[in-house]
């Protein structure tokens, strides 16, 4: 999971004492496997390079939740994480040159209702059922400022910090076979000013148990036009001023990614979890002459303590 630094992101989890039962159940190696790792990864659903554009796919932002309400459906009423963690990406979508950030971990849900994630955002879960939800939650983009990478970025101006809205939506096909689908659409207001669509789809691991747990699973993005002009075009006034050439990028898929979440409870209260994931940027996004590279990627770690 993933964890919000002082300056962007953040991770967040849930707990496996409810898992204990469902494994007892005995239905299959693959239901138990399944009911073990779903609830423990659901205690790890925060991560640290949240809303700002990261290779990180969707999904590892809030992996294992679905699993935890379909497993283990009594929950207390107040659920709270909170750590802290590193994370290591690019500097930008495209940028060969990366930083670390350390930052806060947060994770608290109140009658699997309201939820404020570092994560997912602060939201509400408006639609569910036994397996699957839907949810509108605020969020934010911290931009890209020309000072990430002046060398690449000179000219360019920037783009500039923005609240964020995001409907997602998540399902799992069953106990017996715990693939979970998540989409989230997310509109930023300022900044890039555009829409983007991530679709992605995870599994537990086998190995997975009632101490570690981790899961895998594939996700791609798409963008409109004004996010992707924002990010990876250069307009004529960019021209002019940074030497690029003009480049008008256009809609479509952006970028596409694999990524694996794990999580390893130290005790009942404290775990560690942590994120690696590699994208590819594809379409218009991959032949813009602001990118160093087509493909990235990221790692966090974090240190979590669950009330």
């Amino acid at each position: 999971m993933p964890f919000v630094p002082f300056a962007p992101r953040t991770p967040r989890r849930k707990s496996p004492s409810a898992a204990k039962k469902e494994v007892r159940l005995g239905k299959a190696p693959q239901a138990s496997l399944a009911a073990a790792a779903a609830c423990t990864l659901a205690v790890f659903a925060p991560h640290a390079a949240a809303q700002t554009p990261s290779p990180l796919g969707e999904w590892q932002y809030s992996a294992g939740i679905p699993l935890e309400k379909l497993f283990a459906p009594e929950r207390p009423p107040l659920e709270a994480r909170l750590g802290i963690g590193a994370t290591f990406e690019p500097r930008y979508d495209g940028s060969n040159r990366y930083h670390m950030l350390a930052g806060p971990s947060i994770d608290i849900r109140y009658k699997d209702i309201l939820f404020g994630s570092t994560g997912e955002g602060f939201g509400v879960n408006v639609l569910q059922g036994p397996n699957w939800r839907v949810s509108v939650a605020a969020a934010y983009d911290l931009g890209r400022r020309g000072h990430d990478d002046p060398a690449h970025l000179n000219g360019l101006g920037n783009i500039n910090p923005a609240p964020e809205m995001k409907l997602a939506a998540e399902y799992v096909v069953s106990k017996e076979f715990p693939l979970v689908f998540r989409a989230a659409f997310t509109r930023s207001f300022g900044g890039s000013n555009g829409w983007s669509a991530d679709l992605g789809a995870y599994m537990p691991l086998p190995g997975s148990n009632e101490q570690f747990y981790w899961f895998a699973g594939p996700s791609v993005t798409f963008a409109d036009s004004n996010y992707m002009q924002s990010w990876f075009g250069v307009n004529g006034q960019q021209a002019a001023t940074s030497g690029y050439r003009r480049y008008d990028a256009s809609a479509g898929l952006k970028s596409a990614g694999f990524g694996i979440t794990m999580v390893y409870f130290v005790d009942k209260h404290w775990f560690v979890s942590a994120d690696g994931a590699l994208r590819r940027l594809l379409g218009s996004a991959a032949n813009s002459p602001v990118i160093q590279t087509k493909t990235d990627g990221v790692c966090d770690i974090s240190i979590n303590y669950q009330f």
